[in-house]
Parts: structure tokens; C-alpha cells; sequence
């Protein structure tokens, strides 16, 4: 099932059309990472999808349900965490969760249990002082704990690491991968090794379209190059190699990397084998995400 599916969205502001037929399926709780250069458009599919801007033209389904500008049935569905979360400085992370279930009508009993497991969750359980003293880490953990309390079945975080150290953006993540079995997580970014890390789905934005999407593993497939990497034990090895295939090019310590096309495999084992060289690792060179997207967008 797909819980988020964009059709032909079109979105100008003035003279600039930042969205030219955009389109977008994101399948059931998947952890879906959704990359563009800052500016690309991201922010304004994501709240077009909240019904907060009204598109010129395309359909948004959430959950199956179209969404409609201006009345916001389907956000029932949503919970959203936005890049720098606002929140009452004055009261305790148990008092923000309180007021924001008293603001969905949600019962106190049913409030205070969902408090409860989502402050343990995001490691708050503990933390009773003012949010005014919080860090940014604390403050998007709670603006997590926000996004969930209803339990939706689509959370939208929208860069939500973009400003964060690198250990609040560890933390920050193990959390998205941790709600996965629950609830399904489109993640937008334009930090490459962040979506490496936890999505399993990706789709590229470039030029107000989606320019390729898939799982991780069919993205990273029909990218891959025919380069390979060889690690010879020592010195030797790599000084025969490179007498023996001149195209191979040396790296750092004792790897060699070479294309298919230049050397076949085949052949450099057969080489490696006749000589008895041997070896620490061979293993073929998999582009990172950050290699795709460049080539995507500048090719």
C-alpha cells in the first residue's frame, strides 16, 4: 500500500515555477528520504501534502484520501516535525505534550500513557526543566515526541537534522528508524549520508521533478559502475599488479582500483592466482548516494 502518493504537482511562486509535475509514491512504513539541493522544493511539496498551500495543479492522497487545501481531513494521518520546531518556553516537556493532546481532544487518560512512552522514547523521561533550557538535540526529540503523539500513520520530518551536531543527528535518526514499524517516515534532506544510513526508499528532486526514485538497493543497482578494488597483502603485490594491468590507479596505502572495461576481473584473478599473490580484499566499488545524486543533478 502506498500511504503517500503525489500526482502531476505544479507549483509556481510569481514568475518561478518551483514544481513541474512532480511525482511521488511512498510505500507503507518505509523510512523514505526524499533529497534535494536546498531551494529544490522540498519544504513546499511537504506543505502542500499538510494542506497549509494550495497547489495550481496535481493530486496529493494521504492514506488513500485526496487531500484538499484548506481542510485538513487527512492531516488525522500526519504528524510533522519541521526543520526548527517552536515551542511555549515556559513549561516542561510533560506540560508541552499535555496542552498539545488537550488541542486534539484527545482524553487525559489516553494523554498522559501517550506522554508517558514518547518522553521514554525520545529520552525525555526524565527531564523536567524548562524547554527554554534545552538544546536543539532535546528540543527536536521533543518536537518527535509532538509529531507521534496522535500515532499517525505518515511522519513527515522535514530536515530535521539540518542544524544539529553530529550526535544529535545520530540520536535524531535511531529514532526515525525506530518508529518505522509503526508509522511510515518521509524524510527530507539534502544530507546524503543521513539517508544512506536509515531509508530504505529514495527519491531525488531536481528541477521541480522527481528525477529518479526506488528502494536504496534498485537506486544504488542501476547506477552501479564496473569498478573494482583490489587490495594486494604488501608491496610486492602491488608493484606486479601494476606492472601487469597499467591502468589500475594506486589509492591509499595498498588499494588499486580499476574499471571492467580496462581490465576484466576474470583476467586479474587469473594473474593473482598464477602468481600466488595474496590478497586482503577484491570487492566491487558500489557509487555512494552522494556520487548518484551528484550525477543526476549536474549530468
Amino acid at each position: 500500500m502506498e500511504m503517500l502518493r503525489i500526482n502531476g504537482l505544479h507549483k509556481r511562486f510569481g514568475d518561478k515555477e518551483v514544481l513541474k509535475g512532480l511525482e511521488l509514491a511512498v510505500p507503507e512504513h518505509s523510512v523514505f528520504g526524499f533529497v534535494g539541493k536546498n531551494g529544490a522544493g522540498k519544504t513546499t511539496t511537504m506543505k502542500t501534502v499538510l494542506g497549509l498551500m494550495k497547489q495550481d495543479r496535481g493530486e496529493i492522497f494521504v492514506a488513500g484520501e485526496p487531500v484538499c487545501y484548506g481542510q485538513t481531513k487527512t492531516n488525522r494521518h500526519i504528524g510533522y516535525l519541521p526543520d526548527v520546531p517552536e515551542f511555549y518556553p515556559f513549561m516542561t516537556a510533560p506540560e508541552y505534550l499535555s496542552f498539545c493532546a488537550e488541542l486534539s481532544g484527545m482524553d487525559r487518560k489516553t494523554a498522559r500513557r501517550r506522554s508517558g512512552e514518547l518522553l521514554e522514547l525520545v529520552g525525555l523521561a526524565g527531564e523536567r526543566h524548562r524547554v527554554r533550557g534545552f538544546s536543539r538535540g532535546m528540543k527536536q526529540r521533543l518536537g518527535l515526541a509532538q509529531a507521534l503523539l496522535g500515532e499517525p500513520k505518515l511522519l513527515i520530518c522535514d530536515e530535521p537534522t539540518s542544524a544539529l551536531d553530529p550526535v544529535g543527528r545520530r540520536e535524531l535518526l535511531e529514532l526515525l528508524l525506530a518508529v518505522r514499524e509503526k508509522t511510515t517516515v518521509v524524510f527530507s534532506t539534502h544530507i546524503l549520508s543521513d539517508v544512506e544510513r536509515i531509508c530504505t526508499d529514495v527519491a531525488f528532486l531536481d528541477g521541480g521533478v522527481v528525477t529518479v526514485q526506488g528502494t536504496l538497493q534498485q537506486v544504488k543497482s542501476a547506477f552501479r559502475t564496473d569498478g573494482h578494488m583490489i587490495e594486494p597483502e604488501g608491496e610486492d603485490g602491488v608493484r606486479t599488479l601494476l606492472a601487469l594491468f597499467p591502468k589500475m590507479e594506486r589509492k591509499e596505502g595498498m588499494t588499486l582500483v580499476f574499471r571492467e572495461g580496462d581490465h576484466p576481473v576474470h583476467e586479474v584473478l587469473k594473474a593473482v592466482s598464477e602468481r600466488r599473490l595474496p590478497l586482503v580484499r577484491l570487492e566491487r566499488l558500489e557509487p555512494s548516494l552522494e556520487d548518484l545524486f551528484m550525477e543526476v543533478v549536474d549530468g
